[in-house]
């Protein structure tokens, strides 16, 4: 959808906004609202509290306090929300001492204002910051920061199409959210079937009793052994922090280990004095290793098709198949399966940063055909869990699409490079 342009434009003197509408005033955000920081901390939050507390993310907390009870605009001061976490609110509310709040409005709507800052502070927050590796906000910044401001009866209609363009666009990135959650569901419902449920890829195998009350029967040809039968070595990565100046081999943790594989562009790396003292402890995986990651997001497996050399971190473990008796990709696949996950599940131990001892690791069993067949179902699972991933890529770049739709024409609307006011109805014809 192409939308019209205002008659006529401006220079606005400020370089990254560029040409504005010609009955437009810019002027600079200290003469809008009055500019305040709040003053409590992260730990006056209280979970069940009264009113809302604005924090440095998204997420907005709970406390019992409430310094104000007005329409505002919150951004965060510091830390990785700065220029891009804004929150619009309108009642009593608390807010933290490195959190901005623009209130008392003068000449601008708070709604107009929020779309406003929220898709173009960012374009001077960061190059004004006090340090480029903890991006802060210093007040003349946000002070003297410009706003394009047009008529009244103006905010009022292009805030709503923002909100409502807005709104379009979130619900159909929840769908695609929703389709990547039902995706992934079934994919891991396929490598179940296939690696445990059904008989394989023999429809006709006869069965035995698995010797496990919840599983059932399995095809009589199968072991159910623990994984640590068909393995010749399961260890985990360092213990040690890496010596990361100089780094040269790659040092790869949990965070590394992806859906595509390892990132070994975005990974750590240490030093070669470090590299070889953890080759010495065991660290070092080998092509045809399962990589499980055993703190944070646990379960994840990747297996190591890279001949590069380089070394693991404590959150992953090492699996090393004995591969006479196990094929690895099956092991993947089946490490993937529900009927691993759900014993991996039952050993995690810690609230905070989840955990699985090698020592639980080990206790875990497993189904395992014969290896030509184990063989074929990694094929069979490979081309077919493929298309899943190939439809969950296209779910994720059709959400980035959107979203930069999404800012690209509210940004556009409330700079004045397009004009909406034809968009929305008026008060008496929505009437």
């Amino acid at each position: 959808m192409s939308f019209p342009r205002y008659e006529s434009y401006k220079i606005s003197a400020v370089e990254w906004l560029g040409m504005v509408p010609k009955h437009w005033q810019v002027v600079r955000l200290r003469f809008l609202c009055d500019i305040i920081t709040g003053e409590r901390d992260t730990v006056d939050a209280v979970e069940d509290g009264e009113f809302p507390f604005f924090v440095r993310s998204q997420t907005v907390e709970r406390i019992n306090s409430s310094t104000h009870n007005c329409e505002a605009v919150l951004t965060a001061g510091d830390g990785v929300g700065v220029g891009k976490v804004f929150h619009y609110y309108s009642g009593p509310f608390d807010f933290h001492q490195r959190v901005y709040a623009f209130i008392h409005f003068r000449g601008v709507i708070g709604r107009f204002l929020f779309h406003y800052l929220k898709e173009n502070f960012y374009k001077v927050a960061l190059e004004g910051g006090a340090k480029s590796t903890v991006d802060s906000l210093r007040r003349p910044l946000i002070q003297n920061f410009c706003v394009a401001v047009p008529p009244l009866d103006d905010q009022v209609a292009i805030a709503k199409f923002a909100d409502r363009e807005g709104a379009k666009i979130d619900a159909l990135v929840e769908e695609q959210k929703e389709l990547i959650t039902l995706l992934v569901e079934k994919r891991q419902a396929v490598i179940s079937h296939a690696v445990l449920i059904t008989k394989g890829l023999d429809a006709n195998a006869p069965m035995k009793k698995s010797g496990v009350e919840w599983l059932g029967e399995v095809p009589k040809h199968w072991k159910v052994v623990g994984i640590k039968r068909l393995c010749s070595k399961i260890t985990d990565g360092a213990h040690v922090s890496p010596e990361t100046e100089n780094g040269v081999y790659c040092f790869v943790s949990t965070k590394d280990v992806t859906e595509e594989g390892i990132d070994f562009d975005g990974c750590l790396r240490t030093s070669t004095v470090s590299y070889e003292y953890l080759v010495r402890t065991g660290c070092r995986p080998l092509v045809g290793d399962i990589l499980f990651s055993k703190d944070g997001t646990i379960g994840r497996t990747v297996v190591v098709t890279d001949e590069r050399e380089f070394v693991i971190a404590s959150s992953l473990i090492i699996i090393r198949p004995d591969t006479d008796q196990l094929d690895p990709r099956f092991l993947h696949y089946l490490c993937q399966s529900a009927f691993v996950r759900s014993q991996v599940d039952s050993y995690v131990k810690g609230a905070g940063l989840p955990r699985l001892s090698i020592r639980n690791l080990l206790r875990v069993f497993g189904v395992f055909p014969p290896l030509h067949e184990q063989a074929k179902i990694a094929a069979y699972l490979s081309e077919l869990v493929g298309k899943f991933d190939n439809l969950v890529k296209e779910a994720d770049t059709a959400i980035g699409l959107l979203q930069e739709r999404r800012n690209a024409i509210i940004s556009a609307a409330v700079t004045g490079k397009i004009d909406v006011r034809g968009l929305i109805p008026s008060a008496a014809e929505a009437a």
